[in-house]
């Protein structure tokens, strides 16, 4: 397209590997930049059809593939703990050769919020999100880390020989609020957002209404993260903005003509990186692999 945008795609974890290797592979045919899955147990309206485990299913990726950059969309602290997380992290950069990125966020109140039986409030879900990156961060810097906070203890924490992205595999931090905005700013080589929620009865009574207060709202959004960015990055390099056009109101890949067109309007915004989801047969995400063709033609040519 000319527009200097890179461009992702999410595969939902769904598939048996066996199916789903065409699908990786297919994605780094087409040319796209990135390609992700979702860190989850179980999720929403598909928390009782399949689900596969992410790091094995990125792990297989990376051996299929050989350019695309493949990445979490997004890990998040609701199961993981930072200590042995940053084990799988430095392995996956590992089988990549690099190509790891890691998409991490403050997680949800769904599926995945109780399954262990440690919920927080929405306070401590912020605080917890905070520590774990900046846990993270220190893991995969140090070869030996030591760390006792609110919520998570690091004793002699050994993370060798270290990841082979440098000075540690990239962190695509996902947020919307101001204080995890700051955290983007301060840990994040990318930004992540879906852009500003929308209420279901909107979206039935005027799709195209509902979209267009989307974009505006998100374009508020980047102007706040551009003030935080400058205030916590003065002289450094400017984090990359990646935009889940699938945030909006309306599904991407209803069409070509729509998702190319939201390529479009998120690089009038400034963002550098946009990312859909493969078209599913039906419920969340429906559309057809004919409207993704013609977006892969048109956009990665």
């Amino acid at each position: 397209m000319g527009i200097g945008v890179r461009v992702g795609i999410v595969l939902l974890p769904q598939d048996r590997w066996a199916t789903q290797r065409d699908k990786w592979r297919q994605a780094e045919e087409w040319g796209f930049d990135h390609a992700w899955t979702y860190d989850h147990l179980a999720w929403r309206t598909l928390a009782d059809e399949p689900w596969f485990a992410t790091v094995p299913l990125l792990a297989a990726a990376a051996e299929a593939t050989s350019r695309i950059g493949l990445g979490t969309f997004v890990a998040s602290p609701n199961f993981r703990h930072p200590v042995p997380f940053a084990k799988d992290v430095m392995g996956l950069d590992d089988v990549s050769g690099g190509r790891f990125l890691l998409g991490v966020g403050a997680g949800g109140e769904g599926f995945d919020a109780s399954v262990t039986g440690t919920a927080v409030t929405r306070g401590e879900r912020t605080r917890r999100f905070e520590e774990f990156v900046g846990v993270l961060d220190t893991l995969l810097t140090h070869p030996v880390t030591e760390h006792a906070g609110e919520f998570y203890t690091a004793h002699d924490a050994r993370m060798v020989p270290g990841t082979i992205a440098r000075p540690r595999t990239p962190f695509v931090v996902a947020a919307a609020g101001p204080r995890t905005m700051t955290l983007a700013a301060r840990y994040g080589q990318g930004w992540v957002t879906y852009g500003a929620s929308y209420a279901t009865e909107d979206l039935e009574d005027d799709p195209a209404r509902a979209q267009e207060r989307w974009w505006a709202a998100l374009a508020e959004q980047a102007a706040a993260f551009d003030e935080i960015e400058r205030a916590h990055r003065p002289g450094a390099v400017p984090v990359r903005r990646y935009l889940s056009l699938d945030g909006a109101p309306v599904y991407s890949l209803t069409s070509s003509d729509l998702a190319i067109e939201g390529v479009e309007r998120a690089a009038a915004l400034g963002f550098t990186d946009v990312i859909v989801h493969w078209p599913r047969d039906e419920g969340i995400y429906a559309g057809t692999q004919k409207s993704l063709e013609a977006f892969a033609a048109h956009v990665l040519s």
